[in-house]
């Protein structure tokens, strides 16, 4: 088992679990560069055959949906205690997957209108980057950029880019 804890540590944990190809990894959702839902993707396309547990603080609908997209085992909260986790951990381990109670119900609400690049471009935007930037990360327009953008504050019913973006991190979008 490899645990990815130390945020500044991602792209080294993504190495190890390359290399060591442990049964189970355990992953924040959350994290610089690459999240655990990007790790659990990237596992997924290598087919390493290691497992995923994402943990993460919220219960948002929106991470489970493409948290199981990405090829996750399981998708638990941190204040599960110590015993329920290891629980969980064994019987992902054993090929089942677990989903915290919480979330499994919360599952069902309401679906994400995003597509995957008014996705990325709204992220992006709601870190501070300006549409040329944007474009120049994404190998995109400027003009691109600004109907992705269009579209997902259209979508979310949001004023503009930054209220979007809220909106679509709140409910696990982002």
């Amino acid at each position: 088992m490899v645990l990815a804890e130390d945020q500044g540590m991602v792209l080294g944990a993504l190495a190890a679990v390359l290399a060591q190809k442990p049964d189970v990894f355990i992953t924040d959702i959350e994290m610089p560069h690459m999240s655990g839902l990007d790790i659990a993707a990237e596992l997924k396309r290598r087919r390493t055959g290691t497992r995923v547990v994402i943990v993460a603080t919220f219960a948002r609908a929106g991470y489970l949906r493409r948290a199981l997209e990405a090829g996750a085992s399981g998708y638990l909260l941190k204040d599960m205690r110590a015993e329920e986790l290891t629980d969980a951990v064994r019987r992902v381990q054993q090929g089942l997957r677990v989903i915290h109670p919480e979330l499994a119900m919360e599952a069902w609400g309401e679906m994400d209108p995003l597509t995957d690049r008014e996705r990325q471009v709204l992220r992006l935007a709601g870190e501070g980057a300006a549409s040329g930037d944007i474009a120049a990360e994404l190998g995109l327009s400027e003009g691109t950029v600004r109907n992705y953008l269009s579209e997902a504050i259209s979508k979310l019913g949001a004023s503009n880019r930054v209220e979007a973006a809220r909106i679509a991190r709140t409910k696990g979008w982002l």
